[in-house]
């Protein structure tokens, strides 16, 4: 049997997934952040490791870099809410097996950790696009100072907003309060000096990040 380790900060979540993989797959073990992630796959050692791409201490990247740059041979396939290229290509070229977003199905799912196991690259239908455009290239993406000022969780948000999501929404959507989601727009409509979420929406989609 396939031997999983779940890596996201939200609890509930985690739970969520075990639930879904049932019996199929063994979970031998969660972690919510950069540092456990790294200490609990040392320990486990397990077949694949399903990693959320944003969360305290680094993100998915970090670890990646971290384990994989330690010699490990362990397999990553990463589980976002984000559908971002930008996230999709940085984990890919972190040394993650495929990408799959969190709308899965639990059948979906447990084809997906199997397939990385085995040895094959995984991606949710839409994101095989931008990995293939991305590695086609020869040219590295060009540096957006005012994007990189955001973090990760803020690009998130920003992202939401400018498809039209609710705060309400936003925040059903990535397991966060609302008064967290208004803290979130501020900081970016201050860092981006707009006014707001209608220009965010627009600097959003300028940028192709919609």
């Amino acid at each position: 049997m396939t031997r999983v380790l779940i890596v996201d900060d939200h609890r509930l979540f985690r739970s969520g997934v075990r639930a879904e993989l049932g019996n199929s797959i063994e979970v031998v073990g969660e972690a919510e952040d950069v540092e456990s992630a790294v200490k609990a796959i040392a320990e486990h050692q397990p077949d694949v490791v399903l990693l959320d791409v944003h969360m305290p201490g680094g993100g998915g990247q970090e670890v990646l870099r971290r384990v994989l740059g330690s010699g490990s041979q362990v397999r990553f396939l990463a589980l976002s809410v984000s559908d971002a290229a930008e996230d999709v290509i940085g984990v890919i070229r972190g040394g993650a097996r495929g990408y799959v977003t969190k709308n899965i199905s639990g059948k979906e799912l447990t084809d997906a950790i199997r397939r990385v196991a085995d040895g094959d690259a995984v991606f949710s239908p839409r994101l095989a696009g931008f990995v293939l455009d991305a590695f086609a290239s020869s040219e590295a993406p060009p540096i957006d100072p005012e994007l990189d000022s955001l973090t990760q969780r803020e690009r998130e948000v920003l992202r939401l907003i400018a498809r039209g999501y609710a705060y309400k929404e936003i925040a059903k959507e990535l397991f966060i309060s609302v008064k967290t989601v208004e803290t979130h727009v501020s900081s970016v409509l201050r860092k981006l000096q707009l006014s707001n979420r209608h220009e965010l929406s627009r600097w959003a989609t300028a940028r192709r990040l919609v």
